[in-house]
């Protein structure tokens, strides 16, 4: 039995946390020790993440824990694909840029000239999306080739907060999983395509794999903040693969639906799928805890949500989550449908007008209300979410008739009972903060209080209480889910 307190740094898209973990030899339990929202600040033509204000909340966060019964290790997971690129003397080069800024549009294509996008798929096996971190460095390398020739390594998001904590420079695995740069087969950088599109290979520091303990937070930061020097691990860095790692399943074929900002659907596997089918469907493969792949899709997800209630603030209208879903159960239901994933959707502005400018352009009745919205949003993800899976299951060979549903979408009733609906599969809803409890999870295996992932997982199936949805209007939602199939 353990009364070692970790901490888990999760950082979001739209939101941080530093949750207190604690394993008693029976359950595992979270505190939140400091919240705090992660805005992006946007300066003349580019969208930044706002590093520094960040990587102070995280310490802000540390120094919290000091009187919450201290911790002996700390891990960071964060969103994927975004990067820092650091000095010869280990100075930020500037603040990391938003994967929705605009740079990348048109460096898919681009790519098409460099490698054969087969051939990119075969060594990578990642789903293509212009946000990725691959066609960020071509846009940069356009952009600002100057700027590339200062630069020394370059570290994705949870390494770069890992490395000004502790002083230590190096690449986890699942989330260099994220970046198209990635031998998803062999499990390392592929030089082949760092190659091929004419990237710098000093820039790609040495991988390490889930749980390792890569330092201690350093001397000076242990000054600042009065704290003692504990523990860096690198847990699995991307949050997705946090997320899945704190999937309470027991049985082997499943599907898991991460539901925050993005909405990323897939199941767990033993070794990647990587054929002509799963590159027609787009679908990308990650590495992650105990090497297992995450087969699965990025669909955008709470986003459509959280951009339409801050149209509605700006507009002088205060809704809280709770509100707009009470608004949305009271709409009508499958009249309107929405492509969440359409390019129009993904920048920030004026979301419910690109709803009702999208629905009045495919000749369907046009959401007027909040509520309509909201009912529209999410019957349009609980479509993308059936059409994903189907795509999955097409690919893997595989039928599936449980979802865990795990993140912030976990809270949503309306979106619960939608999705099965519309998958005609039992939904079973939480964690809500499983990025979090996973993330703890694999600092508590990288300490030996558990024995593997699967001894993790039972003990977190006994530490929460789900909430099961089961399909109640299968066949009305079947025969909408088939019209959504043509028409979108």
């Amino acid at each position: 039995m353990t009364q070692k307190q970790v901490l888990a740094a999760d950082l979001g898209a739209s939101s941080g946390r530093i949750m207190a973990g604690r394993y008693d030899g029976r359950r595992i339990t979270l505190e939140t020790i400091h919240r705090f929202s992660n805005d992006p600040v946007t300066m003349g033509d580019t969208m930044y993440w706002d590093f520094p204000r960040l990587f102070y909340e995280i310490k802000h966060g540390l120094l919290k824990a000091k009187s919450h019964g201290g911790f002996g290790s700390i891990g960071i997971d964060t969103w994927g694909v975004d990067y820092g690129l650091l000095d010869s003397k280990g100075r930020l080069l500037g603040n990391p840029v938003h994967y929705r800024d605009r740079r990348t549009e048109g460096y898919l294509k681009k790519s098409e000239q460099m490698i054969d996008k087969k051939r990119f798929y075969e060594i990578t096996g990642n789903q293509f999306m212009e946000i990725n971190t691959a066609f960020q460095l071509l846009a940069f390398h356009a952009d600002s080739p100057e700027l590339l020739k200062q630069a020394d390594s370059l570290l994705l998001m949870p390494d770069l907060f890992r490395y000004f904590l502790s002083g230590e420079k190096n690449s986890e695995c699942s989330i260099a999983s994220t970046t198209q740069l990635f031998d998803m087969r062999e499990k390392q950088w592929s030089w082949e395509v760092i190659k091929r599109l004419e990237l710098p290979e000093r820039l790609f520091t040495p991988l390490v794999p889930w749980g390792a303990v890569t330092g201690k937070i350093s001397s000076p930061v242990c000054e600042e903040l009065g704290i003692l020097p504990a523990n860096v691990i690198a847990v699995a860095g991307h949050d997705t693969q946090s997320a899945m790692a704190a999937i309470p399943a027991q049985e082997k074929d499943y599907i898991f639906l991460s539901c925050g900002t993005w909405s990323i659907l897939g199941t767990e596997l033993d070794s990647p799928v990587i054929s002509e089918k799963s590159l027609k469907y787009n679908i990308t493969n990650e590495l992650g805890v105990e090497g297992k792949y995450s087969f699965l899709k990025n669909i955008i997800g709470l986003w459509l949500v959280q951009e339409s209630q801050r149209q509605w603030l700006r507009e002088g209208r205060n809704y809280d989550f709770a509100r707009l879903e009470e608004m949305a159960s009271r709409a009508e239901i499958l009249k309107s449908f929405i492509t969440p994933d359409a390019p129009e959707f993904l920048p920030p502005g004026d979301v419910p007008e690109r709803i009702r400018s999208f629905c009045r352009k495919a000749g369907q009745p046009v959401p007027e209300t909040e509520g309509e919205i909201i009912c529209c949003i999410n019957q349009s993800l609980a479509m993308s979410y059936r059409k994903a899976l189907d795509e999955i299951a097409e690919c893997t060979g595989k039928t599936y008739s449980m979802i865990y549903l795990v993140g912030g979408g976990a809270q949503s009733r309306l979106l619960c009972q939608m999705t099965a609906d519309a998958c005609n599969c039992t939904v079973i809803a939480g964690p809500i903060e499983a990025t979090a409890f996973g993330n703890v999870m694999v600092q508590y295996i990288a300490d030996h209080e558990f024995s593997n992932l699967q001894q993790a997982r039972k003990v977190l199936a006994e530490s929460v209480e789900p909430i099961l949805y089961e399909p109640k209007q299968a066949e009305r939602w079947e025969e909408a889910y088939q019209w959504y199939r043509e028409n979108f």
